[in-house]
């Protein structure tokens, strides 16, 4: 699905990401853990084609990664990229305009599960509401590639529980997902592999079920271990 080869991105004499490789496959959801400033969204953004690489090579689906690869690639921002006066509802126009495969009757159905009125301005939205709008817009498409940055943040915990279950309800085996995240507790149970970034720097990838198996080892004490 997506293949980084000795990815390093600069800004300026700052190094974000340095020397990563990784491999993600078709069928699987990814979690994608580190400190703040590790340069987990710096990835993300560039496997979805929004910013180049300084050296390495991004593959899609076998191929180099072009702008015209964001047609099969949905991603999720930490922040809100919808303007102040949009209504909800508009936020579905505004995606069907750029996306073709963005679905609007799915779009509805989730704002309806997450208990968000197409009326609504996005101004009067608070964080957690705002935050369940940008995961009805991601999750409305039907890419190959999902990449979610933080999209648990900032939501009470009854609405995690319905995120959580829209996106295993969305996984399948013609996509992937990529979850960057600080709520190990409430993803580790359903994360495929792990990939643990440390100062741009991929410093250790794990698969959950079998670091349970072997130790008894949760991805929460692993993390603790390497940071």
């Amino acid at each position: 699905m997506l293949e980084c080869i000795l990815l390093d991105k600069h800004y300026g004499r700052k190094a974000a990401i340095s020397g990563l490789s990784l491999t993600l496959e078709p069928g699987k959801i990814y979690g994608l853990l580190g400190e703040n400033g590790g340069g987990k969204t710096t990835l993300l953004k560039m496997a979805a084609g929004l910013t180049k690489p300084s050296r390495g090579r991004l593959l899609f689906q076998g191929h180099p990664l072009s702008w015209q690869d964001r047609a099969l690639i949905s991603y999720l921002p930490a922040e809100s990229v919808f303007y102040d006066y949009m209504r909800v509802s508009d936020v579905g126009k505004y995606y069907a305009d750029f996306f073709p495969d963005f679905d609007r009757d799915r779009f509805q159905m989730l704002l309806q599960r997450l208990a968000l009125s197409e009326q609504e301005r996005v101004r009067k939205l608070s964080s957690g509401m705002n935050a369940k709008l940008r995961i009805a817009a991601a999750l409305s498409r039907r890419a190959r590639l999902y990449l979610l940055d933080e999209p648990l943040n900032g939501i009470d915990y009854k609405a995690r529980e319905e995120i959580v279950s829209l996106i295993l309800e969305t996984a399948d085996e013609t996509n992937a997902f990529v979850i960057s995240t600080h709520l190990l507790d409430e993803v580790e149970s359903f994360m495929d592999q792990v990939f643990f970034l440390k100062n741009g720097r991929l410093i250790c990838t794990a698969d959950p079920e079998a670091e349970r198996e072997r130790g008894g080892k949760s991805v929460a004490e692993l993390y603790r271990e390497l940071y």
